[in-house]
Order: structure tokens, then C-alpha cells, then sequence
């Protein structure tokens, strides 16, 4: 009788996934060891689907968060938000107003949510499918009714008076996306990678939109990609934001650009 798990670990070897005999195992477990649906697990993987959309899961944070095709699936290298948040923002029963601008599956609105838990978030977003998942997750860990979510692309108008603004946006140049992973580039939302020709369009498109929303000794936080921590500086310095520090993510890439509000 042939062994099923090493027959998908050749499969996923030559389909390029990388651990095939660890990922036939996880895929292994996830079908519960009946055949039939591993066999489709394989087959799905096989073509690069992600892992986390097989699963329908990826951990943050050390939170689970659900997430699916629609989606961006959440990096630890985003984890540096979050950190950088707790170290300039250290008082955990601050009654913070946050929005996130574009928000996906909700992983950095719902983690600060969890880590000040007198704090109110909105979450934006210009994907129904993203947002479906953002509220599947506050739902899970209990903060529906701590956070609103719209649907909008960046907007042209808003109040002042957020305490804390926090984005992961779009910044890969898109000359660059065909080069991706196979599970990045073929499964991931586009809208949620493609930065325009030089990846800072959308930073172009935030920095007046952030500086309108920012209450006065607001911070903003926003991910970057490699690179562009000058040139992001220098867009918001633009319109008024003081960049206060760029801190880097556990492989020492630049990551999360610090920006305050003028006082």
C-alpha cells in the first residue's frame, strides 16, 4: 500500500512548496487523517494556495485570527506596529480613539482593541470580502461592540480626533508583484499589495488624509516596505506629520515609520 504522505510530500516538492514533508504532515492533520479530504488539501496546496486559506487561520500576536481568499494574510513583520504602539503608547488603560486604514482581516485593529481594552476603534476598508473577515474576527474575540467598520476607499474627509492612526497599506512597486511567491502573487488580494509604479502611491494618497485625522499629540503608525523609510518620511513631513523614529522587524528590515501630529 502506498504511503499517502509521502506520495503528497513528492507532489508538493515538485509543485516548489518549501517543507513539503512538514506541510504534508500539517495538511495530514487538517483533513483529520481520512484520505478523501486530504487528497483535495493536496491538491489545493499543490497549486500554491496558502496554507493559512487551507486552514482558514493565521496567528498574530498570539491571537487567532480567521482568515480566507478576500484577504491579506497577516506577517509577523507587522508585529512591529503593534510593539512600537505599546512602547510610545505604554499606558494600557489610555482611553484611545484608533482607526485603521484598511484594515483586512482586522488583525492590527483587533489585537490594540485587546491590548487597551478602554479603547475605541473604526476599521476601513474598500473590500466587502476583507471586511467580512475583519468582523468575523471582532466578533471572535469579543470587541463588536468597540469597533465600527466601513467600507470606503481612503477618505477624503474626516474628523480630527483620532488618538491613534495605524495602516498597513499597499507598497510593493507593481513591476515587482509577478516576481512574488506563487501563494502572494496568485491568491492574495492585488489591492492589498500593489503600491503603484515606485510602491508610494497610496502613502501619497494617506499622508493628507492621516494628518486631517490625527487629534493634536496623535501618532501615527505605518508600515513600510524595504527601502522606503526616507521617501515615506519625507511624504508626510510634507503635509506637517514629525516623523519620531523608523523601528525595523526581526529580520532588521526598516518596517514601522512613527509619526506625530503637530501639538
Amino acid at each position: 500500500m502506498s504511503d499517502p504522505l509521502a506520495a503528497a510530500a513528492e507532489r508538493l516538492r515538485a509543485a516548489g512548496v518549501e517543507n513539503p514533508r512538514r506541510e504534508a504532515r500539517l495538511l495530514w492533520d487538517l483533513a483529520n487523517h481520512e484520505e478523501t479530504g486530504f487528497a483535495r488539501y493536496v491538491l489545493r496546496r499543490g497549486v500554491r494556495e496558502p496554507f493559512a486559506y487551507l486552514s482558514g487561520h493565521r496567528e498574530f500576536y498570539g491571537l487567532d485570527f480567521a482568515v480566507g481568499p478576500g484577504c491579506l494574510i497577516p506577517r509577523p513583520d507587522t508585529e512591529t506596529l503593534i510593539e512600537t504602539a505599546l512602547r510610545l503608547r505604554p499606558d494600557r488603560s489610555a482611553r484611545l480613539s484608533i482607526i485603521d486604514l484598511g484594515t483586512g482581516s482586522g488583525c492590527l485593529l483587533v489585537t490594540l482593541l485587546s491590548l487597551y481594552p478602554n479603547a475605541h476603534g473604526v476599521g476601513i476598508d474598500v473590500s466587502p470580502e476583507a471586511l467580512a473577515w475583519a468582523a468575523r474576527n471582532l466578533e471572535a474575540h469579543k470587541l463588536a461592540d468597540r469597533a465600527s467598520l466601513i467600507e470606503t476607499g481612503w477618505p477624503e474627509e474626516s474628523s480630527p480626533g483620532f488618538d491613534l492612526v495605524i495602516s498597513n497599506p499597499p507598497y510593493i512597486p507593481s513591476a515587482d508583484i509577478a516576481a512574488l511567491e506563487p501563494e502572494v502573487r496568485d491568491f492574495e488580494p492585488r489591492g492589498a499589495l500593489d503600491g503603484g509604479p515606485d510602491g508610494l502611491a497610496v502613502y501619497r494618497l494617506l499622508a493628507p488624509r492621516v494628518v486631517r485625522m490625527l487629534a493634536p499629540g496623535g501618532l501615527a503608525l505605518i508600515e513600510i516596505g524595504q527601502g522606503q523609510g526616507a521617501d515615506t518620511s519625507s511624504i508626510f513631513s510634507e503635509y506637517g506629520l514629525r516623523p519620531l523614529e523608523i523601528n525595523h522587524d526581526l529580520a532588521g528590515v526598516p518596517r514601522c515609520l512613527a509619526l506625530a501630529a503637530a501639538s
